[in-house]
């Protein structure tokens, strides 16, 4: 009898007259057991400071341990200001590591609801990067490996496809809060649809969208249909009794954004989570393959021909509030 004969015949000895779990071994099981999953590259790109639901939606992601943020972007409207809002929420999520960069500014009619709070960020000492030439190193770099998440009007992105269309192309794809497909704002997820409606993102830049969705670049789509996510108010007595840094700080922007958001909205509707929530675990928002062609209002719209975007319809509600819960309320 051989050394693992013998040591087979005594481990069976051992569990003689019991139930004894043996795993199935073979070549590099301690390596297979041991390894852990690559974490998701990502870039966000993000039009902060306006509505509400960029800033928890950063905050979902910054906590997870899932995301390898290679740098955040400032798009649309006043994106210096927004620099400084991105880098005042990093640094108190003592994520000061991660690199912040500049979209192109626009014009934005849009109220700036946040400005306060973003005003307590200096300006930067240096020039901050450009988020068409950070996104564009990126790609190149880690070609096919990054995810581009899209929170914004597709500003940044029109303005990559013009400079460099095969540099775009090497992201592993663009997950994107944008359109409206079957439902529109109107519609509250109860009762017969009303109807589609253009969607803010889209229709901020319907020339960017346009380039967006004819790029062949592999898009994820989250529209109006699956985004209509409201944080009620026991949810956010929650959060923001917590205490925490982030917390707080989510607070403070809330009742900033309560007060000056001009639609006389209190309960904030978190459409840019979804996109971050879908990144972190696609069981939260199913997808369907979809032609969408964008109109000149703004319409999304289903087409006959080949798919050239993932969509998601229908969102697990509870599943991605439970996701930034849990997440924000676990460093307490």
């Amino acid at each position: 009898m051989n050394r693992l004969s013998r040591i087979a015949f005594l481990f069976l000895r051992l569990c003689a007259g019991v139930f004894c779990f043996v795993p199935l071994a073979g070549p590099g099981l301690a390596a297979s057991t041991a390894a852990t999953p690559a974490r998701e590259k990502v870039i966000i790109d993000t039009d902060i400071g306006d509505d509400i639901d960029d800033a928890f939606a950063l905050a979902a992601a910054l906590n997870d341990p899932h995301l390898d943020i290679l740098g955040v972007t400032a798009a649309w409207g006043d994106t210096g200001l927004r620099v400084r809002q991105l880098q005042r929420l990093l640094a108190i999520a003592g994520r000061g590591d991660i690199p912040v960069a500049q979209g192109p500014a626009t014009p934005n009619t849009t109220p700036y609801t946040q400005k306060r709070w973003a005003e307590g960020q200096p300006a930067p000492a240096s020039p901050v990067p450009s988020s068409v030439d950070f996104i564009l190193e990126q790609a190149r770099r880690y070609p096919g490996q990054v995810t581009l998440i899209s929170l914004a009007p597709p500003s940044t992105l029109g303005a990559l496809i013009d400079r460099d269309p095969v540099g775009f192309a090497k992201l592993k794809r663009v997950v994107m809060m944008g359109g409206s497909v079957y439902a529109g704002y109107d519609d509250t997820g109860y009762g017969p649809l009303k109807g589609p409606t253009p969607e803010y993102n889209i229709y901020s830049d319907i020339g960017s969208a346009k380039k967006l969705f004819t790029s062949g670049v592999p898009l994820v789509v989250m529209p109006l249909d699956s985004t209509r996510l409201k944080l009620d108010e026991v949810k956010r007595d929650l959060l923001f009794a917590a205490g925490t840094p982030m917390t707080d700080a989510l607070a403070l922007m809330y009742h900033q954004w309560r007060h000056l958001n001009g639609w006389g909205q209190i309960t904030p509707t978190l459409f840019d989570l979804v996109p971050v929530a879908y990144v972190l675990d696609p069981r939260l928002c199913h997808t369907t393959p979809l032609r969408l062609v964008v109109g000149d209002k703004g319409e999304t719209t289903p087409a006959p021909g080949p798919a050239n975007a993932q969509v998601c319809l229908k969102e697990d509600k509870e599943g991605i509030l439970d996701l930034l819960m849990t997440g924000l309320l676990a460093r307490q």
